[in-house]
């Protein structure tokens, strides 16, 4: 069998960049050599794009001190002083397909999918318009909405709106507490749970850091469950996963960083028509938001079997802990096994 020649993007100027590196290294470390010639891109906090050597140990924590950077990018994209790099200058190395093991901005909402798809090369995951819709989670709560999949109430704000949220407004519309976010973004970065105006004044500062739209949601007292979705046209919906928070909700704190932090139950214990009803859910979100390849649907499960979903990753992380690839493994589908899936679906997309 031929070997295909697979290239890794990673890093970012997100505020998400220590997760995405922290996948990319799980993921380099399942990749059979035997099966792919690989070449990996890491993207510094700047944006300038860097071919790095496939033997270097990738540490998360200080990726841009520790790389062994080489002088050559071989895509056409700016250099250090803000040009374009003249491609006769530069070797141009063969790529069948891209895994962008990217999280956030400028990697999960359609940037890197669409110049991708202009150098016409296949790519894992969603495609321009999946990424964009559910990256930004006001337009991917309207496109739900419409097609009458059950979210929580929100409401949301623009930057210029700043001195006409009210607090005594949104409390008698969504009631107490609330969760406020960025409208673009992941990982809980800039969100938090609100439950006084003190910490709403706060928590709406904050969001509006990472963003120029924030959301405002309603509190939804239920088991927040997640359900990990594979496949193009016909996908399917592995187990079902839960997490117990150990924060006052699943912060990037208690994602990343504690080591007592959230608890994540794979499987959970749900009955067959829970696990089902879940399941049909997040496959009807999937195919709704225009998801391909692969992403984690988010939901709440009510204590009266009510399914709200709550959001969608198109990019889901691949951490050692994290639930994506967990879920799967729980369902029969090994973490190398799943990395080769993903790649064929990308083949064939």
């Amino acid at each position: 069998m031929k070997k295909l020649n697979l290239l890794i993007v990673f890093g970012g100027t997100s505020s998400e960049r220590s997760v995405s590196v922290w996948s990319a290294n799980n993921i380099i470390k399942a990749i059979d050599l035997k099966r792919y010639n690989l070449s990996l891109v890491f993207i510094d906090k700047f944006g300038t794009w860097y071919s790095i050597d496939n033997s270097i140990e990738i540490d998360q924590k200080n990726t841009e001190k520790k790389l062994k950077i080489f002088d050559e990018s071989y895509l056409i994209l700016k250099d250090k002083k803000g040009g374009l790099l003249n491609m006769k200058k530069h070797t141009i190395k063969p790529i069948d397909v891209c895994f962008p093991v990217l999280h956030g901005i400028n990697g999960e909402d359609g940037t890197i999918q669409g110049l991708l798809q202009l150098y016409n090369i296949k790519f894992v995951g969603c495609g321009v318009l999946g990424s964009s819709i559910n990256m930004d989670k006001i337009v991917e709560k309207k496109v739900l909405k419409a097609d009458d999949i059950k979210i929580t109430d929100f409401l949301y704000f623009r930057k210029e709106q700043l001195k006409d949220i009210k607090f005594s407004f949104v409390k008698k519309q969504l009631g107490m507490p609330v969760f406020i976010k960025p409208s673009n973004g992941g990982s809980s970065i800039g969100s938090n749970k609100v439950d006084n105006e003190k910490q709403f004044k706060f928590a709406i500062k904050e969001a509006f850091k990472y963003d120029n739209k924030i959301i405002i949601e309603k509190f939804i007292n239920g088991r927040e469950v997640e359900c990990s979705v594979l496949g193009n046209d016909n996908p399917k919906a592995s187990l079902i996963g839960e997490v117990v928070s150990g924060e006052k909700f699943y912060s990037y704190l208690d994602k990343y960083v504690k080591a007592d932090g959230a608890q994540l139950i794979a499987p959970a214990k749900l009955s067959k028509e829970q696990i089902k009803k879940i399941q049909d859910t997040a496959l009807k979100a999937y195919k709704s938001l225009e998801c391909r390849g692969f992403a984690r649907v988010d939901m709440f499960l009510t204590s009266n079997d009510e399914v709200y979903l709550n959001e969608i990753n198109t990019i889901p992380g691949f951490t050692n802990i994290s639930m994506y690839p967990r879920l799967w493994g729980v369902s029969g589908l090994s973490y190398a096994d799943l990395i080769d899936k993903l790649i064929q679906l990308a083949l064939e997309a």
